[in-house]
């Protein structure tokens, strides 16, 4: 069983999404643009702690 990694929005700072933690995914915080229904825009979003 793979662990989940939660992204969260760079700009409102919600919690949107929990992706799958891959072997690419372990040295450093992964980072994405994906859509904020909250900010209604593509905004980038960093994985937290």
């Amino acid at each position: 069983m793979s662990k989940k990694v939660t992204l969260a929005c760079s700009t409102c700072g919600s919690r949107n999404y929990a992706v799958p933690q891959g072997k690419d995914r372990q040295s450093d915080r992964f980072e994405i643009k994906k859509f904020c229904r909250h900010c209604n825009a593509h905004t980038s979003h960093k994985q937290t702690i």
